[in-house]
């Protein structure tokens, strides 16, 4: 929803009034208020003769909802109806118009400024105003406000070691940079310092003087009054700048006066005076506003304000009023102005005008209008002449409610969010807000807009709109929140209902708008009459939009029940098949008992099963899954399928059986229940063989069913289903029975079998025969080929039992695979080489068998097939002339018929005998090179026993450098010699130290079986 702009709207109420005319002559001159405690407010007012009164109202009793008086006519007839304001007490400052009144709350004191002189008097007004001993003409003061956060100078601080030594009159001077001059006037001691801060500026002239207000024993007698509490001014600087000036504003380090010729900055550190803003040749006088809430300054130039920080940088847009003011003030977040007898409010972020009183006629003159300085700034008080008119800031809340009843409803949401920004709500009361509209403009019949803002309320329940789905009394009804809003909107009611007497408030409005009376209905719908099922769909449609984004939120069991419940309460309102069954396969919180008796009687059947599926019931689902199957012609859910090949009709039905089948498939395949799954395989295997075995090999449930079941509960004659669970338990569960693999064996022979057995189909059922053979084929291979690869890979089946069953038919590949099992070569032999006539399988089982004589068999066989077939003769020379080299030249040539024609074994058997000479000749070359080495070996053996070496008294140890003497001694074939312990030790590393030539002999001797481990050893005597 984009943000509204604000529009009018009550900000603030008149609270009372006070007639001066009946206490006093004189008119209004200067206004303050001050807020003494939480119920207590002081309105002083200044008067032309030098008269200070004060007076209060009591703020707990005064009215907080919003008046209704918002036009000059019903002001005036409303005035005399304000409470009064109580008169307090009046003193005579002097006999000049008292100027400007400065509330100094934090001690109880007021500063006036009349007759050119400052007098002060205590907030009560119990004592006579005392005038301060100061310079005379003063035409403006005003006091320094400084923000927290501000890097300002501080004129007063704690006193330290330097503060001991020169006065604190010095000491701030130094602080601002320049001399004090008392004239005469004393400065301030250190211990007469204060805990507050009460500096002023003061013009005198074209003198501007920075001064502070200090109170205790320090002020001079004459300043005392009887109670030793009246102040002292101390001159802090004196900074000399224009004439002229008309307003003026300090602020942190900054002083903003304001003269004909425009606006400057005066630095009250450096003294510096720049021009901020030069007015037009004609233009009004100047004025300047402190506004506290910000701390900013504002800048009048004619009917436009403009708003500068402390540095006099403007900050955010401008203010352009509708025509000039007398004066200014400030309430919250609006600027409020007063001219010719009417109050106006503008927003200070945006500037739009948000309320506009009248407080009086025209050719009332002057007025003026004053804001707190200090407490929560909830009054505003303004004075003509002869009157003063309190008003107070009415409660937000109270402005919220005032904006709904007026149907202001993104003024409202508006006034909420800036609340929001500027921290005076919480986010939660945001949240309220967007319910407490969501729900007027849903009576309103502003669905869409309702539900808008539901979505954007964190807070609201969605049981809150339980009650417009379902009546009371209901399972939820405990659940809903009561008593949690304004009380702006009726209590909840049946969608049927709101949109009944929203109709009905419409019908009223139009007659009444004929009858001259203003309603608040929308003018649309008198523009646009809206229709009551039109209304309704809507209704349903966005609460439905409501609910789904609910189950997206974290929420109590009991909640999430009911949304889920309603929810579907609304799909099946507007027939939402589509969305029903999504919510009913979903992971749901429905609570079936209140569904199942309007589902069915609706006729929503697949809804109904699918609802019963999410909840773990499969019996039911299942059951219904049957029932649509069984007539789904009539069913809720129609999908064209197959057009090309049947008719309509017959392709409808079909298509819903499948689907019905395809959806308990789905729930059989989780199911552990072994009588549940077979009790529904029947109609299942009917539909679809596809399914059926998806149920059946399914490994998505905990417990797997039976084998011995599951093939009894198999109809015979689907015989593809049987052969694919069998399979699945061979192949993927590893079954290991002999039983169950003899039983695949059998009938998948029995399946070859039957169809290579020759067939008539009717050619008026092929069509329906193939269609069947495309929708329901389970395997992609044909089964003959399938029948081989189990002969082949299993080991585990009866094969005698197999032979029994193919015995008598043309399967010769699958007999020679079961006679290999059985061991009978020669069958096997006959099979491929005389049956199959498969020369290339015959010799590869000829090679599995790994004997010579087998391939001489298979020569016989080529050359005497018996059976009065002729000899196979390229089959024999193609086997001759691939192993020929196994076989004997001898038997070979007595096998040979003497009908061969001699050129076809020619050169097979030339090729033979080469072979066998060139094999001979090989083995008598290996032969002498055998001799040969061995003689090499003997050789090497003899020169190293010939070997000798000559010991004297003075050999020694090549090792270990010891005489040998008598001792033992190695020489190893290096000659080196060395003692036995050395030998000993060194006998594992006597390798490293042999030549490399010898490293290569002594292999080359091992390689002939002449090794030496160990070198000679010779014994000395």
């Amino acid at each position: 929803m984009a943000k509204a702009e604000p529009r009018s709207r009550i900000v603030i109420g008149p609270l009372a009034q006070f007639d001066l005319y009946n206490h006093s002559r004189s008119s209004v001159r200067s206004l303050a208020i001050f807020r003494e405690s939480d119920s207590r407010a002081v309105f002083y007012v200044g008067t032309q003769s030098g008269t200070v009164l004060s007076l209060t109202t009591e703020i707990n009793n005064a009215a907080t909802s919003a008046p209704d008086a918002t036009t000059e006519l019903e002001f005036s007839k409303n005035a005399s109806f304000l409470k009064k304001l109580s008169l307090l007490k009046s003193v005579s400052a002097s006999n000049s118009p008292v100027d400007s009144i400065l509330v100094l709350g934090e001690v109880g004191k007021l500063l006036l400024l009349s007759d050119g002189s400052l007098f002060m008097v205590d907030s009560a007004l119990t004592q006579p105003p005392k005038r301060l001993s100061f310079s005379k003409g003063i035409s403006l003061v005003t006091r320094r406000m400084r923000s927290n956060e501000s890097d300002s100078s501080k004129f007063l601080g704690t006193v330290n070691s330097y503060s001991e030594q020169s006065s604190t009159g010095q000491r701030l001077m130094q602080r601002l940079g320049g001399g004090s001059r008392a004239n005469g006037l004393r400065t301030k001691e250190p211990e007469l310092h204060s805990g507050e801060n009460y500096v002023f500026a003061i013009v005198i002239g074209k003198k501007l003087m920075l001064v502070e207000l200090v109170f205790g024993h320090g002020a001079s007698r004459s300043d005392r009054d009887i109670n030793g509490v009246t102040g002292s001014l101390v001159i802090l600087k004196e900074i000399q700048c224009v004439d002229g000036i008309m307003t003026m504003v300090w602020i942190n380090d900054s002083i903003i006066v304001g003269t004909i010729n425009g606006y400057n900055l005066i630095s009250c550190v450096t003294g510096q005076s720049v021009v901020i803003f030069s007015s037009p040749d004609v233009s009004r006088p100047p004025r300047l506003k402190l506004l506290l809430k910000e701390l900013k300054v504002l800048l009048l130039v004619d009917n436009v304000g403009i708003i500068v920080d402390d540095h006099g940088q403007p900050v955010g847009g401008s203010l352009v009023f509708h025509h000039g003011l007398d004066s200014v003030g400030e309430i919250s977040s609006y600027v409020v102005i007063v001219n010719g007898g009417k109050m106006e409010l503008y927003h200070k972020r945006s500037g739009t005008c948000i309320q506009a009183l009248p407080f009086g006629g025209e050719g009332i003159g002057p007025c003026i209008v004053a804001s707190e300085e200090e407490g929560d700034g909830e009054f505003v008080a303004v004075a003509t002449a002869t009157k003063v008119i309190c008003y107070k800031k009415l409660p937000f809340e109270e402005q919220i409610k005032d904006l709904l009843r007026k149907k202001n409803y993104n003024e409202a949401i508006s006034l909420v969010e800036e609340l929001e920004a500027e921290g005076e709500i919480s986010k939660d009361f945001l949240s309220f807000v967007h319910a407490q509209v969501g729900f007027l403009l849903l009576f309103d019949l502003h669905f869409e807009e309702a539900v808008d803002h539901f979505l954007l309320s964190e807070t609201m329940q969605p049981s809150e709109v339980f009650p417009f789905i379902m009546r009371d009394p209901n399972r939820w009804s405990l659940l809903v929140p009561r008593n949690r809003y304004w009380g702006l909107h009726p209590p909840p009611a049946p969608l049927e209902d709101v949109v009944d007497n929203g109709l009905m408030t419409i019908q009223r409005a139009s007659f009444l708008r004929k009858a001259g009376v203003e309603t608040i209905v929308d003018n649309a719908f008198f523009l646009n009459p809206p229709n009551r099922a039109d209304l309704l769909e809507s209704a349903i449609k966005n609460i439905s939009r409501y609910l789904e984004a609910c189950r997206e939120k974290n929420l109590m069991q009991l909640v999430r029940e009911g949304v889920d419940t309603l929810l579907m309460y609304l799909y099946r309102a507007l027939n939402r098949a589509d969305d029903m069954e999504r919510l009913a396969s979903s992971t749901n919180w429905c609570v079936v008992e209140e569904l199942e008796r309007i589902l069915e009687g609706s006729g929503h059947l697949r809804t109904l099963a699918f609802l019963y599926a999410s909840k773990g019931m499969s019996s039911k689902a299942v059951a219904i899954w049957r029932i649509l199957a069984r007539n789904y012609s009539s069913g809720l859910w129609k999908e064209p399928a197959l057009e090309n090949c049947l008719h309509n009709n017959e392709a409808k039905v079909i298509s819903g059986k499948e689907v019905a089948a395809a959806e308990a498939s789905k729930i059989l395949e989780e199911s552990s229940d072994q009588d549940l799954i077979l009790q529904h395989l029947g109609w299942i295997a009917d539909i679809s063989q596809v399914l059926a075995v998806e149920v059946l090999t399914s490994d998505r449930r905990e417990i797997q069913l039976s084998p011995d079941a599951v093939i009894t509960a198999i109809d015979p004659h689907k015989v593809d289903i049987l052969q694919r669970y069998l399979q699945w338990l061979i192949e993927e569960q590893d079954c290991n029975d002999t039983q169950l693999h003899t039983l695949y064996a059998l009938s998948l022979a029995k399946s070859t079998i039957e169809a290579f057995e020759p067939e008539n189909p009717d050619s008026g059922n092929l069509e329906v025969k193939n269609l069947a053979t495309t929708t329901n084929s389970i395997f992609q291979t044909p089964v003959r080929e399938r029948l081989q690869i189990f002969l082949q890979s299993s080991d585990l089946y009866d094969p005698e039992e197999v032979l029994d069953l193919i015995e008598g038919s043309e399967l010769w590949l699958e007999k020679a695979i079961l006679y290999r099992r059985l061991g009978q070569e020669t069958l096997v032999l006959q099979i491929l080489a005389l049956k199959l006539e498969d020369s290339e399988a015959a010799e590869q089982y000829c090679a599995e068998i790994g004997r010579a004589d087998a391939y001489m068999q298979l020569l016989e066989m080529y050359l005497d097939p018996q059976d009065g077939k002729d000899p196979m003769f390229t089959a024999a020379v193609r086997l001759l002339h691939n192993h020929g080299e196994a076989l004997d030249p001898l038997q070979v040539l007595e096998k040979l018929s003497p009908d061969m024609p001699l050129q076809l074994a020619s050169e097979t058997l030339l090729r033979m005998l080469r072979a066998r000479v060139h094999h001979h000749r090989q083995g008598q070359i290996v032969h002498s090179l055998s001799r040969a080495v061995d003689i090499d070996a003997r050789l090497s053996r003899l020169e190293e026993r010939s070997r000798h070496v000559q010991i004297n008294d003075e050999s020694l140890c090549d090792s270990c450098h010891a005489r040998l003497g008598t001792k033992l001694f190695a020489m190893y074939p290096d000659d080196t010699v060395v003692c036995y312990k050395c030998y000993r030790r060194q006998e594992t590393k006597c390798c490293y130290y042999m030549p490399r030539l010898l490293k290569q002999k002594q292999k080359q001797r091992q390689r002939n079986c002449y090794f030496i481990p160990y070198p000679n050893l010779f014994i000395k005597f």
